[in-house]
Protein backbone atom coordinates (compact mmCIF):
# COMPACT_ATOMS: atom_id res chain seq x y z
CA UNK A 1 0.00 0.00 0.00
CA UNK A 2 1.18 3.51 -0.73
CA UNK A 3 1.43 5.61 2.41
CA UNK A 4 1.59 9.13 0.99
CA UNK A 5 -1.07 10.99 -1.00
CA UNK A 6 1.75 12.84 -2.74
CA UNK A 7 3.04 9.60 -4.24
CA UNK A 8 -0.29 8.10 -5.23
CA UNK A 9 -1.34 7.89 -8.84
CA UNK A 10 -4.22 10.25 -9.65
CA UNK A 11 -6.99 9.65 -12.20
CA UNK A 12 -9.99 11.67 -13.37
CA UNK A 13 -13.20 9.64 -13.35
CA UNK A 14 -15.87 9.79 -16.07
CA UNK A 15 -18.65 9.17 -13.56
CA UNK A 16 -19.44 7.87 -10.09
CA UNK A 17 -22.07 5.19 -9.45
CA UNK A 18 -22.66 4.97 -5.70
CA UNK A 19 -19.21 3.93 -4.42
CA UNK A 20 -17.75 2.86 -7.80
CA UNK A 21 -15.79 5.20 -10.08
CA UNK A 22 -15.88 4.71 -13.85
CA UNK A 23 -12.57 5.55 -15.52
CA UNK A 24 -11.45 5.79 -19.13
CA UNK A 25 -10.42 2.47 -20.78
CA UNK A 26 -6.84 3.74 -21.08
CA UNK A 27 -6.78 4.36 -17.31
CA UNK A 28 -7.58 0.73 -16.55
CA UNK A 29 -4.79 -0.29 -18.93
CA UNK A 30 -2.44 2.14 -17.14
CA UNK A 31 -3.36 0.73 -13.72
CA UNK A 32 -2.78 -2.87 -14.72
CA UNK A 33 -0.02 -2.83 -17.33
CA UNK A 34 1.95 0.37 -16.69
CA UNK A 35 1.72 0.88 -12.93
CA UNK A 36 1.30 -2.88 -12.31
CA UNK A 37 -0.85 -2.20 -9.27
CA UNK A 38 -1.76 -4.89 -6.77
CA UNK A 39 -5.15 -5.90 -5.42
CA UNK A 40 -6.57 -3.21 -3.06
CA UNK A 41 -3.80 -0.74 -3.85
CA UNK A 42 -4.90 2.83 -3.18
CA UNK A 43 -5.19 5.63 -5.74
CA UNK A 44 -6.56 9.15 -5.92
CA UNK A 45 -9.66 9.83 -8.02
CA UNK A 46 -11.04 13.25 -8.99
CA UNK A 47 -14.55 13.93 -10.23
CA UNK A 48 -16.35 17.29 -10.39
CA UNK A 49 -13.34 18.96 -8.78
CA UNK A 50 -13.54 16.76 -5.66
CA UNK A 51 -10.67 14.51 -4.59
CA UNK A 52 -11.30 10.98 -3.26
CA UNK A 53 -9.25 8.10 -1.95
CA UNK A 54 -10.10 4.84 -3.73
CA UNK A 55 -8.74 1.33 -4.14
CA UNK A 56 -8.48 -0.99 -7.11
CA UNK A 57 -10.13 -4.40 -6.99
CA UNK A 58 -10.47 -7.40 -9.32
CA UNK A 59 -7.09 -6.50 -10.75
CA UNK A 60 -6.82 -9.77 -12.70
CA UNK A 61 -10.33 -9.51 -14.17
CA UNK A 62 -12.47 -6.43 -14.90
CA UNK A 63 -10.91 -3.78 -12.69
CA UNK A 64 -13.17 -2.02 -10.19
CA UNK A 65 -12.25 1.30 -8.56
CA UNK A 66 -14.05 1.62 -5.22
CA UNK A 67 -14.48 4.74 -3.07
CA UNK A 68 -12.78 4.69 0.33
CA UNK A 69 -12.96 8.29 1.54
CA UNK A 70 -13.35 11.90 0.48
CA UNK A 71 -10.24 14.05 0.90
CA UNK A 72 -10.37 17.75 1.66
CA UNK A 73 -8.18 19.62 -0.82
CA UNK A 74 -7.42 23.17 0.26
CA UNK A 75 -5.27 24.31 -2.64
CA UNK A 76 -7.01 27.03 -4.62
CA UNK A 77 -5.59 28.91 -7.56
CA UNK A 78 -6.05 32.63 -7.04
CA UNK A 79 -6.66 33.59 -10.65
CA UNK A 80 -7.88 31.82 -13.75
CA UNK A 81 -5.34 31.73 -16.54
CA UNK A 82 -6.40 31.66 -20.18
CA UNK A 83 -3.84 31.39 -22.96
CA UNK A 84 -4.66 32.08 -26.60
CA UNK A 85 -2.06 30.33 -28.75
CA UNK A 86 -1.72 29.90 -32.52
CA UNK A 87 -2.05 26.64 -34.39
CA UNK A 88 1.42 25.08 -34.22
CA UNK A 89 3.23 21.97 -35.41
CA UNK A 90 2.40 18.85 -33.40
CA UNK A 91 5.55 18.68 -31.28
CA UNK A 92 5.34 22.33 -30.20
CA UNK A 93 1.60 22.10 -29.57
CA UNK A 94 2.04 18.98 -27.43
CA UNK A 95 4.72 20.69 -25.35
CA UNK A 96 2.57 23.77 -24.66
CA UNK A 97 -0.50 21.70 -23.78
CA UNK A 98 1.44 19.49 -21.37
CA UNK A 99 3.59 22.12 -19.65
CA UNK A 100 0.88 24.80 -19.50
CA UNK A 101 -1.35 22.27 -17.74
CA UNK A 102 1.40 21.53 -15.23
CA UNK A 103 1.79 25.28 -14.68
CA UNK A 104 -1.89 25.78 -13.86
CA UNK A 105 -3.59 27.02 -17.03
CA UNK A 106 -7.40 26.81 -16.97
CA UNK A 107 -8.30 27.27 -20.64
CA UNK A 108 -6.30 26.98 -23.85
CA UNK A 109 -7.84 28.74 -26.86
CA UNK A 110 -6.18 27.74 -30.13
CA UNK A 111 -6.54 30.71 -32.44
CA UNK A 112 -6.14 31.12 -36.22
CA UNK A 113 -3.54 33.79 -37.01
CA UNK A 114 -2.15 34.99 -40.33
CA UNK A 115 1.41 33.75 -39.91
CA UNK A 116 0.54 30.37 -38.40
CA UNK A 117 2.37 27.63 -40.28
CA UNK A 118 -0.41 25.16 -39.53
CA UNK A 119 -3.96 25.70 -40.78
CA UNK A 120 -7.03 24.13 -39.20
CA UNK A 121 -8.51 21.23 -41.16
CA UNK A 122 -12.05 20.30 -40.17
CA UNK A 123 -11.72 16.72 -41.40
CA UNK A 124 -9.05 16.13 -38.73
CA UNK A 125 -10.86 18.07 -36.01
CA UNK A 126 -12.13 15.27 -33.77
CA UNK A 127 -8.89 13.28 -33.92
CA UNK A 128 -6.80 16.32 -32.94
CA UNK A 129 -9.13 17.36 -30.11
CA UNK A 130 -9.10 13.82 -28.68
CA UNK A 131 -5.29 13.85 -28.75
CA UNK A 132 -5.08 17.28 -27.11
CA UNK A 133 -7.54 16.31 -24.36
CA UNK A 134 -5.58 13.13 -23.63
CA UNK A 135 -2.40 15.19 -23.24
CA UNK A 136 -3.92 17.72 -20.81
CA UNK A 137 -5.72 14.99 -18.83
CA UNK A 138 -2.48 13.05 -18.27
CA UNK A 139 -0.61 16.26 -17.39
CA UNK A 140 -3.35 17.25 -14.92
CA UNK A 141 -3.12 13.84 -13.24
CA UNK A 142 0.66 13.97 -13.07
CA UNK A 143 0.69 17.50 -11.59
CA UNK A 144 -2.04 16.68 -9.04
CA UNK A 145 -4.66 19.12 -10.30
CA UNK A 146 -8.37 19.04 -9.55
CA UNK A 147 -9.44 20.15 -13.02
CA UNK A 148 -8.56 19.27 -16.57
CA UNK A 149 -7.99 22.45 -18.61
CA UNK A 150 -10.35 23.15 -21.48
CA UNK A 151 -8.82 23.04 -24.96
CA UNK A 152 -10.95 24.94 -27.48
CA UNK A 153 -10.00 25.35 -31.15
CA UNK A 154 -11.36 28.57 -32.67
CA UNK A 155 -12.10 29.23 -36.32
CA UNK A 156 -12.05 33.03 -35.89
CA UNK A 157 -10.47 35.56 -33.52
CA UNK A 158 -13.61 37.54 -32.63
CA UNK A 159 -14.57 35.32 -29.60
CA UNK A 160 -11.45 36.68 -27.86
CA UNK A 161 -13.10 40.10 -27.67
CA UNK A 162 -15.76 38.81 -25.27
CA UNK A 163 -13.41 37.23 -22.73
CA UNK A 164 -13.87 38.58 -19.21
CA UNK A 165 -10.96 39.72 -17.06
CA UNK A 166 -7.55 41.22 -17.67
CA UNK A 167 -6.35 41.16 -21.29
CA UNK A 168 -2.67 41.00 -22.23
CA UNK A 169 -1.08 40.87 -25.67
CA UNK A 170 2.47 39.56 -25.86
CA UNK A 171 4.27 41.95 -28.20
CA UNK A 172 7.80 42.29 -29.59
CA UNK A 173 7.43 46.09 -29.77
CA UNK A 174 9.96 47.61 -27.35
CA UNK A 175 7.99 50.83 -26.90
CA UNK A 176 5.15 49.12 -25.01
CA UNK A 177 5.25 48.45 -21.26
CA UNK A 178 7.49 45.76 -19.86
CA UNK A 179 5.80 42.82 -18.16
CA UNK A 180 7.15 43.92 -14.77
CA UNK A 181 5.79 47.48 -15.06
CA UNK A 182 2.50 46.29 -16.49
CA UNK A 183 1.86 43.83 -13.67
CA UNK A 184 2.55 46.50 -11.04
CA UNK A 185 -0.42 48.48 -12.34
CA UNK A 186 -2.89 45.58 -12.17
CA UNK A 187 -4.89 44.75 -9.07
CA UNK A 188 -8.11 42.97 -8.13
CA UNK A 189 -8.71 40.64 -11.04
CA UNK A 190 -9.70 36.99 -11.05
CA UNK A 191 -8.90 36.09 -14.69
CA UNK A 192 -6.02 36.94 -17.00
CA UNK A 193 -6.25 36.32 -20.74
CA UNK A 194 -2.96 36.17 -22.67
CA UNK A 195 -2.56 36.27 -26.45
CA UNK A 196 0.59 34.91 -28.13
CA UNK A 197 1.67 35.13 -31.75
CA UNK A 198 3.00 32.40 -34.07
CA UNK A 199 6.59 31.83 -35.17
CA UNK A 200 6.57 34.89 -37.45
CA UNK A 201 4.87 37.05 -34.86
CA UNK A 202 1.57 38.90 -35.10
CA UNK A 203 1.05 41.15 -38.08
CA UNK A 204 0.62 44.88 -37.47
CA UNK A 205 -3.03 44.53 -38.45
CA UNK A 206 -3.55 41.75 -35.88
CA UNK A 207 -1.86 43.74 -33.11
CA UNK A 208 -4.14 46.70 -33.84
CA UNK A 209 -7.16 44.41 -33.87
CA UNK A 210 -6.32 42.94 -30.46
CA UNK A 211 -5.66 46.39 -29.01
CA UNK A 212 -9.12 47.47 -30.21
CA UNK A 213 -10.49 44.39 -28.40
CA UNK A 214 -9.01 45.71 -25.16
CA UNK A 215 -5.74 43.75 -25.06
CA UNK A 216 -2.78 45.70 -23.72
CA UNK A 217 0.56 45.12 -25.50
CA UNK A 218 3.37 44.00 -23.18
CA UNK A 219 6.96 43.07 -24.03
CA UNK A 220 9.15 40.55 -22.22
CA UNK A 221 12.52 42.24 -22.64
CA UNK A 222 15.29 42.16 -25.21
CA UNK A 223 15.42 38.40 -25.64
CA UNK A 224 13.28 36.92 -28.40
CA UNK A 225 11.80 33.67 -27.11
CA UNK A 226 10.48 30.76 -29.12
CA UNK A 227 6.73 30.61 -29.65
CA UNK A 228 6.41 27.54 -27.42
CA UNK A 229 8.52 29.13 -24.66
CA UNK A 230 6.61 32.39 -24.20
CA UNK A 231 3.33 31.08 -22.67
CA UNK A 232 5.28 28.79 -20.33
CA UNK A 233 7.48 31.69 -19.25
CA UNK A 234 4.46 33.89 -18.51
CA UNK A 235 2.62 31.17 -16.60
CA UNK A 236 5.74 30.67 -14.48
CA UNK A 237 5.90 34.41 -13.74
CA UNK A 238 2.25 34.39 -12.66
CA UNK A 239 2.81 31.38 -10.44
CA UNK A 240 5.65 33.20 -8.73
CA UNK A 241 3.65 36.42 -8.45
CA UNK A 242 0.72 34.74 -6.72
CA UNK A 243 2.64 32.18 -4.72
CA UNK A 244 1.46 32.07 -1.10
Amino acid sequence: MRESWDRMQRYFAKEKKEDIFILEPLDYHHIKHVMRMKEKEQIEVVIDGILYLACVQNIDEEITVRLLAKKEEHRKEKIKKVICIPYLKEQKMDMILQKATELGVDTILITPLERSLIKWKEEKEMKKIERWMRIVKEAAEQSKRLIIPKVIPLKETHPLENLKGLKMLCSTQSECKSLKKWMKTKRDYDTINMVFGPEGGLTKKEEEMFIQMGYEPVHLGNQILRTETVPLYLLSVLNYEFME
